[in-house]
């Protein structure tokens, strides 16, 4: 979809899930997976659009021109945003505050474009319950290593999808990227 006279379209992400997603689409893509700082405080929905536009103007400080896509997720549990686990201890606590229960994903998603500055920040949501796992099943689960680099330590496209047992909105938004909202954001930047 792009061509030599075509700004390129840069993914600020290192995310092998985002990658996939992107690629899916139909797009050709370079990679810049800038280095922020992912602390910031606030409500799930909130934390993901700040840190989305933040990854995306560090990205943009390195290209002239293009436009730079970058996303955050977050799963919120009772208003509260559970990130990626820090040891197998943490990613245990989460799944078990999970299990049988509905929680939140949202994914921020910032458009920008480094010559000019113009920049659209979304936040995809979706709801998600999961059925009552057994300490067993979280245990064989958290072996796996899925759990270790995801928000809510699950990923839903892998091991983790046969503890879903409802979904309310978009399953890639889930995985870190809701296409159908990255799509329509790129459309408003021409490509």
């Amino acid at each position: 979809m792009t061509s030599s006279t075509q700004a390129p379209l840069i993914l600020a992400s290192g995310s092998p899930r985002r990658r996939e997603l992107l690629s899916r689409m139909g797009y050709d893509f370079e990679i810049c997976a800038p280095d922020v700082d992912e602390h910031v405080a606030g409500h799930a929905r909130d934390i993901v659009a700040t840190l989305a536009e933040r990854k995306a103007r560090a990205a943009a400080a390195h290209y002239a021109r293009g436009l730079v896509i970058a996303s955050d997720t977050l799963v919120s549990l009772d208003g509260a945003p559970l990130g990626k686990p820090a040891d197998a201890d943490e990613a245990r606590a989460m799944l078990k505050a999970l299990s049988g229960r509905e929680h939140e994903v949202f994914s921020g998603v910032c458009v920008l474009d480094a010559a000019s500055g113009r920049a659209e920040t979304r936040v995809a949501r979706t709801g998600v319950r999961f059925r009552a796992l057994s300490d067993d099943e979280i245990d064989a689960y958290i072996v796996t290593g899925e759990p270790m680099d995801k928000a809510g330590a699950y990923a839903i496209q892998g091991g983790a999808g046969a503890f879903v047992e409802a979904l309310d909105g978009s399953f890639e938004n889930v995985m870190g990227f809701p296409v159908d909202d990255v799509r329509e954001m790129l459309e408003r930047f021409g490509r």
